[in-house]
């Protein structure tokens, strides 16, 4: 059968005895304003399928209609656009440019720009269906914030889109009046000296999110090995790459059913799980820390208190005299900061409500992590001072070293493209366009560097600065934007020894904000067995984890119970005296206990110890 299935959002709707007349119908209706602009048609002529996509959700980009290998807006559209007498609207109405979504780009032939057309023309194909508006056009917003994206493996522009979004700079100019739950902000961001035509558009530069950095390309003792990164000490002095970060508790006095209600304050003594008055020192009397107070783990920000969890049939006088239990919010045990701000209000119930914001200072230190706009991602390894860093004959001094090998392998080419243009730039005093396929090119910041008394190729030579000599190789030297992201040291460094365990496994919890325990998976269990470390795998699967005396029934071999009324060990299914402690892993015996419920009885055969 010839007869084409026809698809509508994905619902099979019936058949069409030509498919491809179909689509195209379809099409010249949208374009002529008879079918609604957003629906997207797509015919499969290997498979004789048509799928029409009128839902929500669809990515769509726009194109320039090409007819007879001319495209629909002309010259004149352009310049009435420019005039103001023509909307963008109208040229989507007029179907000289549509939106098409993934499926029907399937059916399109899209040409780059006009020059691609013209070439076609003159060879007397004309396939193209559309052309590009703009090239820029064919990246998303994160990407297109990369300058040279083109130069690169596209898994470096993937990775350099996410940094993007992982970098800290200036998220919003009034951060010192919001209260978000969590905020990242750099002291001294700049706008780039290489930047795109997309991030000017979008004014990105007034919320810039890194600093120009002079990076030398260079191995140094060492310290910088695989993506390892050297910092100069004396450029993080001088505010490089600080931040801040801020963090927001919020509270409300909550009303209970009775008449009961939580109280801030300070709470008194007689109350259930008084903290002592060390605790309380730093809050007013209205329960409230007050702003600039230096607050370490644990410190109370909010005292309340609240009314006893299980009320018994009391008067109404009983009930003001009923002891009361501590509830103050307190900062989290792995942070500490200075009190920024404290917000008292009102909610809609007449509740009070409190927010407390916290500040905290992070300097950049070992294992802070730096990327640059090209998916280039280190960790610092050193801080050197600045008299043992390389300088070149007119003592500048890089502030970062990153390691030659990072570039060859994952082939990032505009990361050195940017190098070259970030030092033209500083010699110029202008920014420079690093527009994906279009932009400054690398004769130009070649023949800036070279008016200005430097090497084309962007090298210079090193003295070190731990010895004074020269060193014999031509460092390859410039400026290029760095980002700092939030993955900081202080804010992941965790450990316990004891700590909180789960009611359910009596394992310990999970994640650094309960205080979690450090987790041991089935490939670390391989190598403690590979290795033959019983002892150790023992240690920590069994006695830092979960482990139990469990009493077992020698005769039947299901789990025992002690009765400590009558102080009696016996089986429960057997009603037999003959049981043994044995020691297990809590999870093992919930395991028993949960295939008992589904109605299996399992059975532990002991054996004695040493056979």
């Amino acid at each position: 059968m010839d007869k084409t299935s026809v698809y509508l959002n994905g619902r099979f709707v019936g058949f069409s005895e030509d498919g491809g007349k179909l689509a195209r119908e379809l099409r010249e209706k949208r374009r002529a304003g008879e079918v609604d602009v957003q629906m997207n048609v797509a015919f499969y002529e290997r498979t004789k399928e048509a799928f029409i996509n009128t839902d929500s959700g669809r990515a769509r980009r726009p194109l320039i209609v090409v007819k007879s290998n001319k495209p629909a807006v002309t010259e004149k559209h352009v310049e009435e656009l420019k005039a103001g007498t023509l909307k963008w609207s109208d040229l989507v109405k007029q179907g000289a440019i549509e939106y098409l979504d993934a499926e029907e780009e399937e059916n399109a032939w899209v040409a780059l720009d006009l020059e691609q057309l013209e070439k076609a023309e003159k060879k007397g194909e004309g396939r193209h269906t559309h052309v590009e508006i703009d090239l820029i056009n064919l990246l998303g917003y994160a990407s297109s914030q990369a300058p040279f994206p083109e130069y690169n493996s596209a898994p470096r522009v993937l990775m350099a889109s996410q940094h993007t979004k992982q970098a800290l700079g200036l998220y919003a100019a009034n951060f010192n009046l919001r209260s978000e739950t969590r905020g990242y902000c750099m002291f001294y961001p700049q706008r780039p000296l290489v930047h795109t035509r997309v991030y000017e558009a979008l004014q990105n530069y007034k919320r810039p999110s890194g600093q120009n950095l002079v990076v030398a390309v260079l191995s140094y003792y060492g310290f910088n090995m695989n993506d390892a990164i050297v910092v100069n000490k004396a450029a993080v002095d001088r505010a490089l790459g600080r931040s801040v970060f801020i963090r927001t508790y919020s509270d409300e006095e909550s009303h209970y059913p009775g008449g009961q209600r939580d109280k801030y304050g300070v709470p008194e003594e007689f109350v259930q799980g008084y903290l002592g008055p060390e605790a309380y020192s730093q809050l007013d009397p209205n329960g409230l820390i007050s702003p600039e107070t230096v607050v370490g783990a644990d410190a109370v920000l909010i005292g309340k208190t609240s009314p006893p969890r299980f009320l018994k049939e009391v008067t109404a006088l009983e009930l003001e005299s009923e002891k009361r239990r501590e509830s103050s919010v307190t900062m989290r045990g792995n942070e500490s900061g200075v009190v920024d701000a404290v917000m008292l209000s009102e909610t809609l119930a007449g509740n009070k409500f409190a927010k407390i914001r916290v500040r905290s200072l992070n300097t950049p230190e070992i294992g802070d992590k730096f990327a640059s706009r090209f998916g280039q991602k280190g960790v610092i390894a050193l801080l050197a001072e600045q008299s043992d860093m390389p300088f070149t004959k007119d003592g500048v001094v890089p502030d970062l070293i990153i390691n030659p090998h990072a570039i060859p392998g994952r082939m990032t080419a505009g990361h050195l493209l940017e190098m070259l243009g970030g030092k033209a730039a500083a010699l110029d005093g202008t920014t420079k366009d690093g527009t994906a396929f279009s932009g400054n090119t690398q004769e130009d910041f070649e023949k800036s560097l070279q008016e200005n008394g430097f090497r084309q190729t962007g090298t210079e030579t090193l003295y070190d600065g731990v010895t004074g000599r020269m060193l014999k190789a031509k460092i390859f030297i410039g400026v290029i934007y760095y980002q700092k992201l939030h993955h900081m040291v202080a804010l992941k460094m965790h450990a316990r020894s004891r700590g909180p365990i789960q009611m359910l496994t009596h394992q310990p919890t999970e994640g650094r904000a309960r205080e979690g325990g450090l987790r041991l998976g089935e490939m670390e269990r391989d190598c403690f067995i590979g290795y033959g470390a019983a002892s150790l795998l023992t240690e920590r699967m069994l006695d830092s984890a979960d482990k139990t005396t469990e009493l077992v029934c020698t005769t039947c071999g299901s789990l025992a119970v002690l009765d400590k009324v009558k102080n009696r060990r016996y089986c429960p299914v057997c009603d037999s005296s003959s049981v043994v402690e044995v020691e297990m892993s809590y999870a093992f015996k919930l395991l028993l206990d949960e295939m008992k419920s589904i109605g299996i009885f399992p059975k532990l055969r002991l054996k004695a110890q040493g056979m």
